[in-house]
């Protein structure tokens, strides 16, 4: 018998079968990758064995005997940890308060001991990230960081089991790196390691074996040193699919839409800190230019502050939209201009998980259904079904609460809202962060369309080079606020990284 084994697990949420009698082991001591398309039932099972669905069917054996796993309280208690995919922290706690939440360490009359929680918050920092501060808010943090005050949360647990839900999503490479160390490491002690990702390089290069699920059921399960990235990816989409599709750059581009001329922006809290430092750059109608940079390098900045939504003080610049300047107050003044966003954070940020999938579509688009201030809701539901046929969202019910979909699902919900306004400039910040190969194909293709076919201005911003490289038209580099370099989307990816990690500005480089 396997260290871990679930037994016909099948979950349903309404008019959905997202498990069907699914089957899963691993080892002790395994690392065991997880992989799958959007909505193929990844994320679910892992929530079931982190406790966060108690309505199940199936059973659950660790280390031989049967465990009734239903709340996370249950799960600790078996030795399972969870790093989930959506941030999982308390924004206005310290770092120190969220790893160690509901697990505080006490001393004399159960008061909590804040000196010691610091200290081992300290600790277990050490080995991601020593510059992360125990005492810092954690809304304070840029979302890397938070990324791996999560992974935190879970190290300090020392769980047999720990669950990884794409866990290197907002990281940089090196802090991957270090991620992998860890991991290798936990694995020698003993801990198996259940390793969810879209990333295939990751997965081939950190796992043991991969199970790989496809429509809620359980397609197989395969040894990692034999097995090849063509193969998995055919057994996640029943297909061969190419994850990064060459592409055509058009010949003739329009004329300027966005121009940004050396906007410089300061930290609210430290003014003598640039987030941005004479960023320059400019997205022509019909082209798609790709912002590459690595973590704290300005990306999200510059959108956000484009947008209307400056996370800090602009103090200097200037952004022309169609040969006039202009300089939005907030998100709605841009959105009457023609500009639309889809943010880094899709949870906090981008959709409203209280609503419907389709209400999140029309949020922006209301204007277009109203009328005497009532909306016409045959209108409306026209427009979503036909953004749900655009962009082949799953399952095809606009009904559903959007907090139900898979992630990949839920991106191609944020860029239909975009669909129905009808921008002149598209902004998309890591458009393709948590979305499998199969849907990240979907999501070129579709961007493509809408600046190559519809005249739309696309700038977006990706951390991930392979991306960058696959979707742009041109590729600006950014370091430390300001864009250093321009280039055709077949340059090396060495000459890239060069300037992104500040290669440039080293002594003796010209």
């Amino acid at each position: 018998m396997s260290f871990l084994e679930m037994r016909g697990i099948t979950k349903r949420f309404p008019g959905v079968l997202a498990l069907d009698r699914v089957d899963f082991e691993a080892e002790r001591g395994e690392i065991h990758a997880i992989v799958g398309q959007n909505g193929a039932g990844k994320s679910t099972l892992m929530k079931i064995l982190g406790g966060a669905f108690s309505d199940y069917e199936g059973e659950i054996f660790i280390d031989g005997k049967p465990v009734n796993i239903r709340s996370p309280k249950d799960s600790r208690a078996a030795g399972v940890a969870v790093i989930y995919q959506e941030l999982n922290l308390v924004p206005d706690l310290t770092v120190a308060e969220n790893i160690f939440l509901g697990r505080e360490p006490t001393k004399f009359l159960g008061l909590v001991d804040f000196a010691k929680m610091r200290e081992e918050a300290r600790k277990v920092l050490a080995q991601l990230d020593p510059t992360i501060d125990p005492d810092a808010k954690v809304r304070e943090l840029p979302v890397g960081k938070q990324q791996l005050t999560e992974i935190a949360k879970a190290l300090s647990q020392n769980a047999r089991i720990l669950i990884m839900d794409e866990p290197t999503s907002a990281l940089t490479e090196a802090e991957t790196q270090k991620l992998y160390d860890i991991i290798r490491k936990l694995k020698a002690q003993g801990t198996t390691i259940l390793y969810v990702s879209h990333r295939l390089r990751e997965v081939f290069a950190i796992s043991d074996r991969i199970t790989v699920l496809r429509d809620g059921r359980k397609v197989g399960t395969v040894k990692t040193a034999e097995a090849d990235p063509r193969q998995v990816v055919a057994m996640m989409v029943g297909r061969e699919v190419e994850e990064f599709e060459p592409h055509p750059v058009p010949e003739k581009v329009g004329t300027p839409m966005l121009e940004v001329r050396n906007l410089v922006l300061v930290d609210r809290t430290n003014p003598q800190k640039r987030l941005l430092d004479g960023a320059t750059l400019q997205v022509r109608r019909g082209e798609v230019v790709g912002i590459f940079g690595l973590l704290g390098a300005g990306r999200s900045e510059l959108l956000l502050t484009i947008f209307g939504s400056p996370p800090g003080i602009v103090v200097g610049g200037e952004i022309w939209l169609e040969g006039k300047p202009v300089f939005f107050r907030s998100p709605i003044e841009a959105i009457q201009a023609g500009v639309g966003l889809v943010t880094e954070d899709r949870k906090t940020t981008g959709l409203i998980l209280t609503m419907t999938a389709g209400h999140n579509i029309s949020l922006a688009a209301l204007r277009q259904f109203s009328q005497f201030q009532f909306v016409r809701r045959r209108a409306e539901e026209q427009a979503i079904w036909r953004a749900y046929e655009q962009l082949n969202i799953q399952p095809p019910m606009p009904s559903m609460p959007v907090i139900n979909l898979s992630g990949g699902n839920q991106q191609k919900v944020l860029l239909s809202r975009w669909l129905l306004v009808k921008p002149k400039v598209l902004l998309l910040d890591e458009p393709t962060r948590g979305v499998d190969v199969g849907a990240r194909a979907e999501l070129y293709r579709f961007i493509r369309h809408l600046a190559h076919d519809e005249g739309v201005a696309v700038l977006f911003a990706s951390s991930e080079l392979p991306e960058v490289l696959a979707l742009a038209d041109r590729i600006l580099v950014m370091h430390q606020g300001r864009i250093v370099a321009e280039f055709p989307p077949n340059t090396p990816e060495e000459r890239i990284m060069f300037y992104a990690t500040g290669g440039h500005l080293a002594k003796g480089v010209a």
